[in-house]
Parts: structure tokens; sequence; C-alpha cells
């Protein structure tokens, strides 16, 4: 039986070598160790060069902490961990940080256990000493919700498929599998998950615990095809909740944010695996009107990208092959190459413009690689590196994205689990929030007139909003913590979300875009959300440094969703608060009525 006696010394030895999910890196203590350590002086001159080479290091030291001191969207303790980049790190120091690169923490106590009882075992005495272990998953979240640098688990090694009832169409995993693990080891029973997120690297349990969904206005988020847990807790051990076990629990904490217990173990529910045809066509705000209930209504999945500074509506939707028409009959009017050539052309024209460099179909500038071999998203990385912030030039790349969409209209066909998805690109800003926008038979229209106001504001502010704003639709979640969740078995919710790349690693760069990022989300919020009745994705939400912003915030969640119930879950089953981290206690404060 594992114990934890020495909890920095003995939950350090259970650290296992870390998936390439979550960020991790020791690389900079490596190449500071012949500095850190330099051979014993052997003369004079040996002790005069030591002197000069501390003298150098000590100026390289103030020169990185002069130029990082930049504050940077969150607390105060981020910009000590972007020191610790350029100085020598522990070798037990180990930096994590989230898929978007917007959030990192460094900490000694990051533990990776392999079986239910080892977790069982860890769980207990990090609460008997109080120590944090913050439940992560793969750290997909934009906003780092299971970070800590206090101290985190994760159940990567835990990522079994553990028993499949091909009859019933349901599956038992253990929580650290991921969604593409999941999907490849339970194909050959014919069955597959009912709906996905953008990504299928995010681990089952995170998935569930943060409220993500995929799209389809008769499909719910991914919280509501959970059917049973395995929860591992602080202060009642491993309890297992369901609709018929505990259902009040269960409705709280199949959306718990990872602040009631571990998640060992779920069972979903799946459904048939089917080839889907995808349909990807251009289309407009004024057309989408005239067809946006039918559009709703008659197709499994769909989704809509926006342009901003464009009229270009990007139309996206899924449905089963039918066994008796078979794939659509349809050519293509541009190839993959055509689609993507003038993208290519306007990134050789700005970079000839930004950098005074040319660059041939096969000669790259210096330091570039051949464009020829990047992807469309590649490629938008590349062109909005130039000049992120210029709102002229930002609509430019826009207008190419348009064009390249116009050129890629047409149908693919696949797996479900191959079609679902989408390349979000690179490391970014993301804001997320989702709304009622009536039911499937009696749309209210509200999801049009958000994303109306929306590109309003964005051009009335000159705000250099890049492409797409994506907007998918759900069915609701009995979940209480989701921001689905509605009663009423018939309400749809859109979600909407608004982006900002971060395509360089200039830190002064990243701070301006992270500035002008949280400028565009904040009008959005000013202008919109109340409005709306709209509530951010809770792997998204930020919490803010302003004290009087944070009080609102949590005033407006608490209007939204079971907070007393939520916290007094949290006291009754982790009242060490070693599962929680900064974002749960400033997002959920312990109030007196908490008992």
């Amino acid at each position: 039986m594992l114990r934890v006696l020495n909890v920095r010394r003995s939950i350090h030895s259970l650290i296992r070598p870390l998936k390439p999910s979550v960020t991790t890196s020791n690389a900079v203590h490596r190449q500071f160790s012949s500095l850190s350590n330099p051979p014993p002086p052997s003369s004079s001159t040996d002790a005069e060069l030591r002197k000069y080479l501390g003298y150098t290091l000590l100026l390289l030291g103030c020169g990185a902490a002069t130029y990082y001191s930049f504050p940077f969207p969150e607390d105060a303790k981020h910009k000590k961990a972007q020191l610790f980049r350029y100085a020598p790190l522990p070798p037990d120091l180990h930096t994590v940080s989230n898929w978007s690169g917007t959030h990192e923490v460094q900490t000694r106590t990051f533990i990776q256990p392999e079986t239910l009882e080892e977790l069982e075992s860890v769980v207990k005495d990090c609460n008997q000493n109080k120590q944090k272990i913050r439940p992560v998953g793969s750290g997909l979240s934009p906003n780092g919700i299971g970070l800590t640098r206090a101290g985190m688990v994760n159940l990567a090694l835990m990522d079994g498929v553990l028993e499949v009832d091909k009859e019933k169409k349901r599956v038992r995993v253990q929580a650290g599998i991921r969604v593409q693990q999941l999907v490849d080891g339970i194909k050959e029973y014919g069955i597959t998950l009912q709906n996905f997120a953008s990504i299928r690297e995010q681990q089952i349990g995170g998935i569930v615990q943060i409220g993500a969904h995929g799209t389809g206005a008769g499909l719910p988020p991914i919280d509501e095809q959970v059917i049973s847990m395995k929860l591992v807790t602080p202060a009642k051990g491993t309890i297992e909740i369901s609709e018929e076990k505990n259902p009040a629990l269960f409705y709280l904490a199949r959306c718990g944010l990872g602040g009631l217990g571990v998640v060992a173990e779920v069972t979903l529910q799946c459904v048939e695996r089917l080839e889907l045809v995808e349909h990807t066509f251009v289309s407009n705000l004024k057309e989408i009107k005239k067809n946006h209930k039918k559009l709703l209504s008659e197709n499994k999945h769909v989704k809509y990208l926006y342009i901003p500074y464009t009229d270009t509506v990007v139309v996206v939707t899924c449905n089963p092959l039918s066994t008796w028409n078979g794939p659509p009959k349809f050519k293509p009017k541009y190839t993959q190459e055509e689609a993507i050539e003038h993208v290519r052309d306007l990134y050789r024209n700005s970079l000839r413009n930004y950098r005074k460099e040319a660059v041939t179909d096969n000669i790259p500038g210096e330091n570039e690689p051949n464009i020829n071999e990047l992807s469309f998203m590649e490629m938008r990385d590349k062109l909005l590196d130039l000049d992120p912030l210029n709102k002229d030039y930002v609509m430019k790349v826009n207008q190419a994205e348009a064009e390249f969409w116009r050129k890629s209209e047409g149908y693919r066909v696949g797996w479900s689990d191959e079609i679902l998805g989408f390349d979000c690109g690179g490391q970014q800003w993301v804001s997320e929030i989702c709304f009622p926008v009536g039911t499937l038979s009696k749309p209210s229209m509200k999801d049009l007139e958000y994303i109306e106001e929306l590109m309003q504001l964005i051009e009335k502010e000159n705000i250099p909003a890049p492409a797409p704003i994506e907007q998918r639709w759900t069915a609701c979640s009995k979940s209480l913590m989701s921001p689905a969740y509605s009663s009423s078995e018939d309400d749809i919710f859109s979600w909407v979300g608004i982006i900002m790349y971060l395509p360089t690693m200039d830190a002064r760069q990243r701070k301006e875009i992270t500035e002008d990022f949280f400028h565009y989300r904040r009008l959005t919020q000013t202008n919109l959300w109340d409005k709306y009745s709209a509530y951010e994705h809770w792997a998204k939400i930020e919490v803010p440094k302003d004290k009087d912003e944070l009080a609102a915030l949590q005033a407006r969640l608490k209007k939204r969703f079971p907070v007393d119930s939520y916290n007094q879950a949290r006291k009754d089953l982790d009242p060490n608060h070693i599962l929680s981290n900064n974002v749960l206690e400033k997002l959920f404060p312990l109030s007196d009525t908490v008992q």
C-alpha cells in the first residue's frame, strides 16, 4: 500500500514521464548546468575568469528580469515563471503549460498514479498532509483551469478501456484515456462517442468536467453522455454516482470542474459508429437568415465560421452517409494547391513589405521554412505574425481566408470520429460564450442577432479581429454547472467563440496581443453578454484582477449556477481544498452560509 509520509519527497517518487499533451520542461536546467557548477579554479587566472563570468551572469540575469517583467493577464506569479525559464531550475521542478501557451506554472508535485488503488492512497495521504493535488488533464483548457504550482495529479497513465457493453452501446473507461485512444479502442465494437469537441487529445475526465461540447442542435454537451462516475474524494473516499446512486451529487459533479473529487472512471453512453458526409460551402448572413431553421433541424451537425470584415460565412454540415445514394457525386472546382496559392502570394508580398525579403516558390528567405509545405492554418499564423494588431492588414488576411474557403467548397466522407473536429490553429487567446436560443422546433433567432451585433461592434471599435468567429449549437444538459443547463428538454443553446492568435514567441508582442484580446473580450462582455444571458465556457473563463470586476463576476455566476450547493459539496467532499486552485477559489469563494 502506498504511503506519503514526506509529501514532497514521497509524492515526487510517483512522478512518471509526462505524456505529450501536457507540456513540461527541465531543458533550461540542463543547458545551464555547466555554468551553475563550473570546475574549481587552478590558478589566479582561473579565479579572475570566474569573477568576470559571475559578472556576466549577473548582467544577463538582470537583463532577463527587466525584459520579462512586463505583466501578463495572469497573476503576479506568472512573471516569476517567465524569469525561471532563463535561470537554472532545480532538477525536481517541473514546468507545466497549457496547449494554447497562455498559462504556465512550475511545481515540484506532479503525480501520475497508475492504478485506482494508488490514486486513492495519494488522495488520502495528501488530504491528511493538506497538500494540494489539483486534477489536471491534457492541459488543453485555454484558461489553464487545471493548473496550480502547489501540486497537480494527472491520470495519463490510467488510460484503459475497462468494459464494453456492445448491446447497450456503453463503455466504462479510466478517466485518463484520451478521446482519440477511446474511439480507436471501441471502433471494433461498431460504436463511438455521440459527439466530439474540436481536438481529440483531451482526457475523458477533463472533457467532461469542464463541460466541453461538439455541435448539433439535437445533441447535448459531452457531459450528458456520462451515465455513471467513480469519484475519488479527499473526505469520503471513493464513491460511485449515477442517476440511480446519489443523483443530486451526480448532476452536480458531472460538470464539477475537478473540485469535488478526482474522476477516476467514467461510464459513457455511446452510439453506432457511422460514416458521415461533411459538406463545406460558403454563404452570407442574409442567406443564412433565410435558411437557419432548416440548417439546424435537418443537419445532425452544423457550425458556422464567420470571417470578420467580410460578408463570408463558412457553413459546415455533417450527416450520416446514405446507404441508398452513396457518396455525393461532386467534382471540386479547385485543387488544394489552387485553393491556397493566393494565400502564399499574400505572404510573399507581405514579407517583402515588412521584412524587405523576397521569397520565391522554392527558395524561402533566411530562416524561413518552405511555405509550399505549410497548411492553410500554418500559413495564417505566418501571415498574422508579420503584423497581428494592424486592423487593415488583418482585414487582408481575413479576405484571403474567405477566398480560401470559397475555393475549398465540397464534400468529404469519413467515419464520425475522423470527420468531427477542427484544426484550431496555433497558440491563441479564446473566449467562448453559451446562451439559450429557443427550441429546435421554434428557434428564437437570437443566435444570429448576437452575431450581427458582434460584427457591428468589431467594425465600430476597429478591432483587429482574425477569423474565424465560430458558432456551434447543442441541446441542453441536465448537469447543474453546465452553461447549457436547462430543466426543459427542448431548449437549445448556441456557443460563440472569438479568438486572437499568438503567432510569435516575442514576449513584448505577445503582451500587446494579450492586451488587445482582453479589450476585445471586455467589449463583447459589456455590450452583449447580459443582453443575451450569455455565460463563458468554464475552460475559457478568465479570472479578473480588478476586485470590482471579480465581485461582479461572482455575483453574475451566482445568478446562473447553484454556487451555494456546489460550495457545500466542495466543503463536504474536500474540506482541506486540496483539489482547488486560484481559479476555483476566486470564482466560488466559500461564504458563511456554507455549513
